[in-house]
């Protein structure tokens, strides 16, 4: 029994001393989490991470590129005309939907940067447009000075334009040492068997990048979890209707084995932490 109590102590100062060494507990705040996101749903690629991380007691922020007005709100329960969803009744419900998202996994009330849904790369309509996304994003990161900032990688996971271009943002902001980006930048994805439950006619987009070979950060989390994270995307009753959110969810803790993957953008890292 001594023993035992032993080891739990080694372990603890372990982790304790992993903590101090982070650049949180240097300025004596709470340890920070940002989901770099382009669309409201988004973070449902990182969910159980994500309340994971909010139970632990880490300050998790939701940092949304677009207004989420080209969205597939046809698909959900609001009003549309003949050429599709409306925009400003889409925008509004989609910011709603992201809040309950947000009290859902335990994260603080997101960020709305309020850019054109499926615009964030108009170089035609708006040449400033890629310029003032990327001071935008740019200034969150240096006010929130997070530890670990979570994104979409160069393949945008489902190969969404603006899902590439916020991850390209991001890496951006990191390799010119941006203020208050930090070193510790993941990329997240969708398994294959996600990709074919959210859409079993479309199945997975071509060119997925092999799990086994890049993805070599492995974040457990618990069936609390997992629970936060499908209440959260049952939140986004515009994107998902009630007969994918029935196919899926009773499927995804088969899928994720109680753990979510991240590719990290500087070669080396690995484990099962995003912070250590």
């Amino acid at each position: 029994m001594r023993s035992h109590t032993l080891v739990l102590l080694a372990a603890s100062s372990v982790l304790f001393a992993a903590w101090r060494c982070s650049p949180a507990a240097a300025q004596g705040r709470p340890r920070t989490l940002v989901a770099l996101l382009a669309h409201a749903d988004d973070e449902s690629a990182a969910a159980p991470v994500l309340a994971r991380y909010a139970r632990e007691g880490v300050q998790v922020h939701l940092i949304v590129a677009s207004d989420g007005s080209a969205g597939s709100g046809s698909h959900g329960y609001l009003a549309r005309s003949d050429s599709g969803p409306v925009g400003d009744s889409l925008a509004k419900a989609r910011s709603e939907e992201a809040l309950c998202s947000a009290a859902a996994l335990g994260t603080q009330a997101p960020i709305f940067l309020g850019f054109p849904d499926g615009k964030l790369g108009d170089y035609v309509g708006d040449r400033s447009l890629m310029y003032r996304l990327t001071e935008g994003i740019a200034k969150e990161i240096a006010r929130l000075r997070p530890d670990v900032v979570i994104t979409w990688g160069p393949d945008g996971g489902t190969g969404h334009p603006d899902h590439r271009l916020v991850g390209n943002i991001a890496t951006q902001l990191l390799r010119a040492g941006a203020a208050g980006m930090p070193e510790r930048l993941f990329y997240m994805y969708l398994p294959v068997e996600s990709f074919r439950l959210l859409n079993p006619q479309r199945g997975e987009p071509p060119m997925l990048i092999p799990q086994a070979k890049y993805f070599t950060v492995h974040v457990p989390f618990t069936p609390a979890d997992l629970d936060a994270a499908q209440k959260s995307m049952a939140c986004h009753r515009s994107q998902f209707t009630p007969e994918t959110l029935q196919r899926l969810l009773p499927e995804q803790g088969r899928v994720l084995k109680g753990k979510v993957a991240f590719i990290p953008a500087t070669s080396g890292a690995g484990g099962a932490d995003l912070f250590r």
